[in-house]
């Protein structure tokens, strides 16, 4: 069996709205989310890429993500 990642996890991140002008004045979300430990980086458009970054870090220590 391997071994489960007890270690905890710390992440950055960066958001922000924009406004677009072109669709109606709809709210695009930007930015970044850093994982600390490796340094990995995604840049998100949209809130939900926020839980799919993390889920795998999160999965990788034995608990799960989703919501009951």
């Amino acid at each position: 069996m391997e071994p489960v990642d007890l270690q905890p996890q710390s992440f950055i991140i960066k958001i922000w709205c924009e406004n677009d002008s072109d669709e109606g004045g709809n709210v695009i979300w930007r930015g970044h989310i850093t994982h600390v430990p490796s340094g990995d980086r995604v840049y998100i458009s949209s809130l939900e890429e926020i839980s799919s970054f993390i889920s795998p870090f999160i999965e990788k220590m034995g608990c799960s993500s989703r919501h009951p």
